[in-house]
């Protein structure tokens, strides 16, 4: 058998898709369940405890294929934006329901019960929150269990960014967190897949994923804005031919770095560039 992926194959000893019979080992084959996500984030974990490690973050809106439930609350599937398997919290998710028409396009917006900002939020919604909206009430666009959002903090789902290093960015000073995508805390990879795929473009989770898949070879000494930087376990994004900006753990934020610092920094902590990949 072809060894597999399990970060983007759904299988364990225990128990695997049935799509993946005859090329996995389990102990049982199921057929999954769609659910959706219906909470601003939820933690994918590594297992099914509140302090395994986190690996990524699905955002609302997002859909996940469902293999295993359990008494204690947690699921067990594969998200359908970037194929990442892992465990979810089940009060996270719902049964999917209209198509989304808008996404937020800001790093944070606030829902709001009415139009008027100064009534209490109800909620507040990370950059890439899909949403259904049903109509629009004065300046908020309002969904169809009664949030009221800034319209002007939304865009159509299918609206693509022209720069993606501007939505980079946008994220400046925001805090390092291992497994993180919103703007309370994300990783140098989640940095990534968050701009990438606001402009459109698909873009793994993974940075060892990200390096074998996006863009084509170029070098650090034709750096461009928006090429991406490799290290092993590590990525960074140009902006420009001398600067880069990535989440880091030695800044514990996301910074713009002179590049010449950041690669002799790095080096010196034991790891260099492996590639450089330009979208």
């Amino acid at each position: 058998m072809v060894a597999l992926d399990p970060r983007i194959h759904p299988f364990r000893p225990e128990l695997a898709a049935s799509h993946l019979r005859g090329q996995v080992q389990a102990k049982a084959f199921v057929e999954g369940v769609r659910y959706a996500v219906i909470e601003p984030t939820a933690d994918v974990r590594r297992q099914p405890a509140p302090d395994a490690p986190l690996d990524t973050q699905a955002l609302l809106g997002d859909h996940v294929m469902i293999y295993e439930m359990t008494d204690e609350g947690w699921a067990w599937g594969q998200l359908e934006s970037d194929g990442y398997v892992g465990w979810l919290p089940a009060q996270a998710l719902g049964t999917p329901g209209p198509a989304a028409t808008h996404k937020v396009a800001v790093t944070r917006t606030l829902c709001f019960p009415g139009p008027n900002i100064k009534l209490p939020p109800v909620n507040a919604l990370p950059m890439g929150a899909a949403l259904t909206i049903v109509r629009q009430d004065e300046r908020f666009a309002v969904t169809g269990n009664g949030w009221h959002l800034p319209a002007v903090h939304l865009a159509p789902i299918k609206a693509r960014e022209n720069d993606f290093v501007a939505i980079a960015e946008m994220f400046l000073g925001t805090p390092y967190l291992w497994g993180g995508k919103t703007s309370l805390g994300l990783d140098c990879s989640g940095l990534v897949q968050i701009a990438v795929q606001a402009a459109g473009l698909p873009c793994p989770r993974d940075s060892d994923m990200q390096e074998l898949a996006l863009g084509t070879p170029s070098a650090l000494t034709n750096l461009r804005r928006g090429d991406l930087i490799f290290w092993k376990g590590h990525v960074a994004i140009a902006h420009d031919a001398e600067t880069l900006l990535h989440a880091n753990a030695h800044h514990m934020m996301v910074a713009s770095e002179p590049l010449e610092r950041a690669v002799a920094r790095i080096k010196a902590a034991g790891s260099v560039v492996t590639s450089v990949r330009r979208l």
